[in-house]
């Protein structure tokens, strides 16, 4: 995949007709855009005598960094330099978010492009309009990242100067350097506005285990939804995996490729996650209005961009509200419904239908999703996406429920399942598995991702936090992830935490606070985990927005958080799960803990509160810090004693004290 829409040697980039650089850009997605045009036409006119004047440079116009779904503007490769080029036409300043947008594309390159891994990355913001600007150096990342650098038009020569002057390394070959393998992690929000943008799953995933899993388990959700429309059949297809796999990043690449094909054959992704839905649909949004802006286009226009995004994901609770009214079938051929485990079952779904007047609603979510998609006269196909250890909420049913509600009246489905769905000491109880097994399954390892992604410098977090919650502090020892790639320490000190996570967090990445919904005794320590957050703003709003995650002000549950990710994060853990002998869950009431039920079969209270802190562990993808308070003598719903034998807990599955950030 050619990565620039244009590139050249510089003594051929000068000489060239500007007319020859601008019709080889006018080729891409965006020539029609009159803002873009005006602003290639200022680059190529302002790059050419640059180039003039650095002969041995090379010259790369609108490089693509696709986990941003970005274009930089222009790259220029000299000796061993790397300097990436971010114009802002018409503007006199230099603003915050355009500081980190290009101070971003440098880090995109160093940590994702292979042959970037080892470069001096130097990142240059030019501010068309500005007066000039004192020459300077940058300050240096210790990875090799310079801050980025503020420039007149006319400063850009002189300071690309400078740096040439001082740089004694080996010269980079511009077209090896340029092929270099590009293996990124986006976030899932990343993805999505990717993904709806058009770029295919392959341009935004690493091509390493990870991607290789997730690409095989699209092609076989793929292979069985072109099956059952080939027989006019009507299919559920279960996929599970361990967090961080990957499974909403499936989801959402069979319904945006779906979406974009236009193969009129509609599909979406529905999510009872409501905060997943909202923050996903608000990113699309805002990225779709980007777009609508930069084209020009007015509101008759829009069209032009393809489907509004909120056919792409749906709340599952608009779906079900809108199929109450509507008996007719969906448009849909291929729903995908995210988050699965998290479905009511009948007496939850009852009673809160009832609430909304809704009194002779008799039945669980699964059974009535798979009622509406029966309505269809041809074919369908439900995809149901399944996290283990996620189901987090009194009344979520897991994948137990779904397969109930094939049992008791949705017997013509075929069923596709990955074969640890069969398994004896799986999630399923000994009738279950009997009825899949009856009913013809069709096991398909292919089905079950179990490589996370998420946190893409090590793939032994979900291994690691497993063992920690599973009472198994050897097999935590010795599953821990390097500290090298990704980092994880315990603190007694809040401000110690704060302060490690900015010092980790880099231009466009995110740190965020994070806690269980019942730690009422973190209160003290200045986190109100009974103060709601603001999903979109928090996890989509810049760094300096105080109501951002970044700004490590207020705190995220595990309500707010599942399915999406940070990039660093610090765990704040209370006495909800306290450490003796084994865990013990509780909840706080009034003044007091109080101890919950454990079950041993099915999903009890116990089971809600343990996977509440396996989804808040699981939610980093770079590092961690978990903080620990000290507790109170003289405050008797926080004594330091039990707050210590979490600590030790702790240090016994290997993870290091955070003596100083």
């Amino acid at each position: 995949m050619k990565r620039a829409w244009f590139d050249a040697p510089a003594e051929v980039f000068a000489k060239l007709d500007p007319l020859t650089i601008l019709g080889a850009l006018s080729c891409s997605p965006f020539a029609d855009e009159p803002a873009q045009k005006s602003a290639w036409q200022f680059e190529v006119e302002h790059l050419q005598p640059i180039a003039a004047a650095l002969p041995n440079a090379h010259f790369f116009l609108e490089f693509g960094i696709p986990r941003m779904g970005r274009r930089a503007d222009a790259l220029i490769v000299a000796g061993s330099l790397i300097f990436v080029l971010e114009y802002k036409v018409g503007r006199r300043d230099f603003p915050i978010h355009a500081r980190e947008q290009v101070h971003g594309y440098g880090f995109d390159l160093k940590v994702f492009h292979q042959t970037s891994h080892d470069r001096t990355i130097i990142p240059i913001l030019i501010a068309t309009k500005a007066p000039a600007q004192p020459l300077e150096l940058g300050f240096a990342h210790e990875n090799g990242v310079l801050a980025p650098i503020n420039c007149a038009p006319k400063d850009v020569l002189p300071t690309l100067q400078r740096f040439i002057a001082m740089d004694s390394a080996p010269a980079i070959d511009p077209d090896v350097w340029a092929e270099g393998r590009y293996a990124p992690t986006p976030t899932i929000i990343e993805a999505a506005e990717a993904l709806y943008a058009g770029h295919d799953v392959d341009e935004i995933s690493r091509h390493e285990a990870g991607g290789e899993n997730l690409a095989r388990t699209s092609a076989a959700i793929e292979a069985i939804v072109n099956q059952m429309k080939a027989e006019g059949a009507k299919a559920i297809c279960f996929v599970t995996g361990v967090p961080g796999a990957g499974k909403t990043l499936a989801g959402l690449n069979i319904a945006a490729g779906r979406l974009k094909r236009d193969i009129g054959e509609d599909s979406a992704l529905l999510s009872g996650n409501g905060p997943l839905v909202e923050v996903l649909a608000t990113a699309l949004g805002r990225d779709f209005r980007d777009r609508a802006k930069r084209r020009g286009l007015k509101k008759d226009q829009l069209h032009l961009l393809g489907r509004a995004p909120d056919k792409l994901i749906q709340a599952a609770h608009r779906f079900r509200s809108d199929y109450l009214k509507d008996k007719g079938p969906p448009p849909e051929h291929v729903i995908i419904f995210d988050e699965a485990q998290r479905a009511w079952g009948r007496t939850k779904a009852a009673r809160y239908m009832a609430g909304k007047g809704h009194h002779d609603f008799d039945q669980s979510e699964p059974s009535f999703f798979l009622s509406v998609m029966d309505r269809r006269p041809d074919w369908c196909v439900l995809v149901c996406l399944i996290g283990e250890g996620q189901e987090i909420h009194d009344g979520e049913a897991g994948v137990a429920e779904w397969v109930r509600a094939l049992q008791a009246d949705r017997r013509h489905w075929r069923i596709f399942a990955p074969p640890k769905l069969l398994d004896t000491v799986g999630q399923l109880d000994p009738v279950l598995i009997h009825y899949l097994q009856q009913a013809e399954t069709v096991p398909d390892s292919r089905l079950h991702l179990d490589v996370p992604v998420r946190s893409f410098r090590s793939d032994k977090v979900a291994r690691f936090v497993a063992a920690i919650l599973a009472e198994d502090a050897d097999a935590a020892a010795a599953c821990r992830p390097d500290a090298c790639d990704f980092p994880i320490y315990w603190t007694r000190s809040i401000t110690a935490a704060r302060h490690w996570l900015r010092l980790q967090r880099r231009p466009n990445e995110r740190s965020g606070m994070l806690a269980s919904s019942n730690g009422l005794r973190l209160k003290p320590e200045g986190l109100f985990v009974k103060a709601r957050i603001d999903g979109p703003v928090w996890f989509l709003n810049p760094a300096h927005d105080v109501r951002s995650s970044s700004a490590l002000e207020e705190v995220a549950t595990e309500f707010d958080v599942q399915g999406l990710e940070l990039d660093w994060t610090c765990i704040a853990w209370d006495l909800n799960l306290r450490r003796t002998d084994h865990w013990h869950a509780r909840e706080f009431e009034g003044t007091k803990w109080r101890q919950v039920s454990q079950s041993s079969s099915g999903i009890s209270k116990a089971d809600y509160v343990k996977n509440a802190y396996r989804v808040l562990l699981t939610r980093a993808r770079q590092g961690m810090v978990i903080f620990v308070p000290r507790g109170d003598a003289a405050d008797e719903t926080r004594p330091p004693i039990e707050y210590d034998e979490i600590a030790n807990w702790l240090t016994s599955c290997g993870i290091p004290e955070l003596l100083s950030a």
